[in-house]
């Protein structure tokens, strides 16, 4: 079903021939675009499809995960990075988006040394009311919210769903003092590193949670399984998967809706 939905994709004209490369490879990442079991970011998951947004900007193809161009584009990109080139999405080939997408997070370089120290509230500056989700009070560094203040401007012009819905792309979560988010791994119990983390990206103040919407009976930021394919599907994620980057702005890819100013236009 999902290899004949990627076909159908081609006919309505993506940029490459989707219908063009290996076919076994192509029915294999259709069997475990939902079935897969593993635990790329430290918790079971079944099946990528919460990551085929971010693969497939990765290696430059337009075709659904179970057509055989995307199996093609995906077997040329392992081949250049010293993978075995398949084209097969499997547990141990996915560490090397893994790590190229974690790369690109300087917090995460950071964090291994020592918790990075937080910076003076003083100096942060105030998210308007207009782009804070359910009118939080929301703080980020400077630069950081000049960026995002452009890419909403830009996300809005190329897409008419995110204009039309002005709470796309508000923020609801942004700088985290650490004595807060402390506080709450300690009433929460909860700070497994996964989906919350004693030290946090979002102490930098570089860090922004977006609503991007939410499933059906969960909460914008809910890490369940369901929330997270829902939002990995929407128009938003998919615009900023395209082109967040350009702002200098990459993604946490457990999470759809958390990304970090990592500066300027990231490479």
């Amino acid at each position: 079903m999902l290899l004949a939905l990627g076909l159908a994709g081609c006919a309505r004209g993506e940029t490459a021939d989707c219908a063009q490369g290996p076919a076994s490879a192509a029915s294999r990442n259709a069997a475990s675009l939902t079935t897969l079991v593993w635990s790329p970011f430290g918790r079971q998951e079944a099946g990528w499809a919460v990551y085929e947004p971010l693969i497939a900007h990765e290696i430059g193809t337009a075709c659904p995960a179970a057509s055989p161009g995307f199996a093609a584009s995906l077997a040329h990109w392992q081949a250049a990075h010293g993978v075995a080139a398949t084209g097969v999405v499997d547990a141990g080939g996915f560490g090397r988006f893994r790590s190229l997408w974690q790369s690109r997070r300087p917090f995460v370089a950071q964090s291994r040394a020592a918790c990075p120290t937080a910076p003076m509230e003083a100096s942060l500056a105030h998210v308007e009311a207009a782009s804070s989700y359910g009118g939080k009070t929301i703080l980020l560094q400077p630069q950081a919210l000049a960026a995002y203040r452009r890419l909403v401007a830009a996300a809005r012009a190329d897409t008419p769903s995110i204009a039309a819905n002005r709470q796309l792309l508000q923020i609801f979560s942004g700088y985290r003092s650490p004595d807060y988010d402390a506080a709450r791994c300690a009433a929460q119990q909860n700070c497994q590193g996964v989906t919350r983390a004693q030290c946090s990206a979002h102490r930098t103040g570089l860090a922004l949670d977006v609503y991007l919407g939410a499933a059906p009976g969960f909460q914008p930021d809910s890490s369940d399984d369901a929330n997270r394919l829902y939002l990995s599907r929407s128009a938003t994620y998919r615009w900023l998967v395209a082109n967040a980057r350009r702002f200098g702005f990459v993604n946490y890819p457990f999470e759809p809706w958390h990304w970090e100013w990592v500066g300027g236009g990231a490479s």
